[in-house]
């Protein structure tokens, strides 16, 4: 696979989901140097992350849609929390609404992935561990990149299709990422 040199543009709520996207990048091969802008949330307080991330989208695919956005790419990790995936989907729709644009569209380097109930929920998943979507899993603190061997796995797992047991908003992520990788390719 070739490397790619896109702008890329990473919304997340923390390192976890960080650490998450840039190992799924890289193995999607795209070089992640310079080409690459974080937007996190540093507030740790409870719920901040999600809010900042709400917050934040709204700009974002502004400033995506400024430029000439074939050339660029937006990701956002947002957990869904008590949420459902759709719902997480609507306030984030609801957010570009209250900005006057338009929600996204089927054909922009939009990527957004829901994590139920958070980004740990898919990790211990992909590690082979028990797990449901309704715990609240503590976070790997200080040890983000642990996920990098399971991340690249998913990687090939979305291409191959997923396990029957995998989490349901894990499965959407990887129709997500059907979704966006022919735009990808376009890049």
């Amino acid at each position: 696979m070739s490397q790619r040199r896109v702008q890329i543009v990473i919304l997340c709520e923390d390192r976890q989901q960080e650490a998450f996207a840039r190992y799924f990048l890289k193995k999607r091969g795209f070089i992640l140097d310079r080409n690459i802008r974080i937007k996190i949330c540093v507030n740790k307080a409870k719920g901040a992350g999600e809010q900042f991330v709400r917050e934040n989208y709204a700009t974002e695919v502004k400033a995506l849609r400024s430029k000439n956005y074939l050339l660029g790419m937006l990701v956002v990790l947002i957990d869904a929390d008590k949420k459902t995936v759709e719902e997480r989907l609507k306030q984030l729709d609801d957010a570009l609404i209250a900005d006057s644009q338009q929600v996204r569209q089927p054909d922009e380097a939009i990527a957004i992935f829901v994590p139920k109930r958070n980004i740990e929920t898919w990790i211990h998943y992909l590690r082979g561990e028990t797990f449901d979507e309704e715990t609240k899993y503590a976070k790997f603190t200080n040890n983000e990149s642990a996920c990098k061997p399971h991340v690249e796995h998913l990687v090939n797992q979305c291409y191959q299709g997923l396990d029957n047991n995998a989490p349901p908003s894990l499965q959407i992520a990887c129709r997500e990422l059907q979704r966006i990788l022919p735009l990808l390719d376009k890049l």
